[in-house]
């Protein structure tokens, strides 16, 4: 049986000596032609210097292992091969073994040519949604500016329910506006999450309390609430935990029946945390779960009257995979559905400060007297807030301002002109870079120290952080050393600033 590798013996000197029928058969010269000159001549001339040096490789003692180059056959073409060589030193031989991966490489490039292609096509349509959203928001805003002045006006009951109308749908609109720019930002890789320790029950609450007149209203009954909830602390982001909680929570009413439950758990396997949300709706098929998270698939749902373009759970899986945590479903036609997701547990900010017992300096003696320093502290995270008054216990002389949203962030500065501003960077309304560009660029509020705290410890973003004012950038989990030597320069200034002798 003949082989089907090419075998072949070749010498220094540049020539083959021997060759099995295999290259006969593979490249269609004979065996008197292949000979007749050096091999290197029937090599690619782009393969030419790589084959030259991998033979002077060959000749000082080492072996070829997987080389590739493309040979020239008899009607033109060229095949790639693959070689395996050794060599004696003794006689100057070249033993090889080639083998044919022309197909292979056919493939190889097909399927580069076509994953290029597709990153090119889903590119494009990021692009395109991200620049449409954008684009739509900007007659949606004239549309629900004017109606919201209406709705302030003397208007008639019909002409009020018109309005209405006008702002439900509306509001509708920015919402799914809202959705597809960030799919649009998951696809393309730009969604940025801010992970850090975040209160399961707190953030459940506040989903709930949001939910609760949509489930009056579809006579659906919320059982247990958060009660059942393990109190315990995750690793995400804050208001994107909240946003995929909503969802789960919406879908659960929105797709029930009259007079259904919507039932809420917990469990804790293997230090993650699994929440759940479980109904008494029609169910899905099994057949039919696969297409869940597919962008505007509603298995049907359209035909049902109920609300919903299909894009809330493809985006919660995207926010949830996006936060590092998953999300599934159970499911059974006329039993309901369940919808979990799971979360690495980790300690809470003030239960970390507890477990690194961080040296904090002793309160001021009341002998010595220290001037007031204020601090404004800009953070939706209730237990970094906790964290923060808990440390600042041990600086009676500094008095705490806090904000848990950037434009009332913004105002207390004004009002109070804080010594030092903490800032968080994911906040409900106003993002924290935006909240620090407005306070560099207020001349009531641009010398202000600003210290940044985020989860977010990309080098680049800190660059960008810095660049655009921030005197510095704390990374959570926070470094309480660093946040108070940093209270102290501040404290150092104030007083500086207040008496240039530098009081005691």
């Amino acid at each position: 049986m003949l082989s089907l590798d090419m075998l072949c013996i070749a010498g220094f000197d540049g020539y083959f000596k021997q060759l099995n029928p295999a290259w006969e058969k593979t490249l269609g010269f004979t065996r008197e032609e292949l000979t007749a000159k050096p091999f290197v001549e029937f090599v690619h001339p782009d393969d030419r210097a790589a084959t030259v040096a991998e033979a002077g490789r060959l000749m000082a003692g080492a072996e070829t292992v997987s080389f590739e180059n493309r040979y020239l056959t008899k009607d033109g073409s060229y095949k790639w091969l693959l070689w395996s060589t050794a060599v004696s030193l003794k006689d100057q031989l070249y033993y090889a073994v080639a083998r044919d991966i022309t197909e292979r490489k056919r493939a190889d490039e097909s399927l580069r040519l076509a994953k290029d292609e597709t990153d090119r096509a889903n590119r494009a349509k990021s692009e395109f949604l991200s620049r449409m959203s954008h684009e739509l928001r900007t007659p949606l805003n004239a549309i629900l500016g004017f109606a919201q002045l209406m709705e302030m006006d003397s208007l008639r009951p019909d002409q009020r329910e018109s309005v209405g109308h006008i702002l439900k749908g509306g509001r509708h609109l920015l919402d799914l506006i809202n959705e597809v720019l960030d799919i649009a930002r998951i696809e393309a890789g730009r969604l940025t999450v801010s992970v850090e320790a975040v209160s399961v029950k707190e953030v459940l609450q506040e989903a709930l309390d949001l939910i609760t007149p949509q489930a009056a209203s579809g006579d659906v009954r919320l059982t247990g609430r958060a009660a059942g909830i393990l109190d315990r602390f995750v690793l995400a982001d804050r208001q994107r935990l909240k946003q995929v909680l909503l969802n789960l929570l919406s879908n659960a009413v929105k797709y029930n029946r009259k007079g259904g439950t919507v039932a809420l758990s917990s469990k804790e396997i293997a230090g993650r945390l699994q929440i759940k949300v479980s109904d008494t709706g029609a169910g899905i098929a099994p057949e039919r779960l696969e297409r869940l998270f597919t962008p505007f698939e509603r298995l049907g749902a359209e035909q049902t009257g109920v609300e919903g373009v299909g894009l809330g759970l493809a985006l919660s899986k995207g926010l949830v995979e996006a936060m590092g945590g998953t999300l599934g479903v159970e499911s059974a036609l006329d039993r309901g559905s369940a919808f979990w997701v799971e979360f690495p547990v980790v300690d809470s900010p003030v239960m970390r400060l507890d477990k690194t017992g961080a040296a904090l300096s002793a309160p001021a003696s009341p002998e010595i007297s220290r001037p007031a320093q204020t601090v404004l502290y800009i953070e939706d995270n209730l237990p970094n807030l906790d964290l923060i008054r808990r440390l600042l216990v041990h600086r009676p002389e500094v008095k705490l301002f806090t904000a848990t949203q950037g434009r009332q962030g913004l105002d207390l500065a004004r009002e109070h002109h804080p010594h030092l501003i903490l800032l968080d960077l994911h906040l409900p309304d106003v993002p924290g870079n935006e909240v620090l560009r407005r306070l560099r660029g207020d001349p009531e509020t641009r010398e202000i120290p600003v210290v940044v705290i985020s989860a977010d410890a990309t080098p680049g973003q800190i660059r960008r952080l810095l660049a655009a004012g921030a005197q510095a950038y704390l990374t959570k989990p926070l470094n309480v050393k660093k946040l108070l030597a940093l209270l102290e320069r501040s404290s150092a200034g104030a007083n500086s600033a207040e008496d240039p002798r530098g009081a005691p």
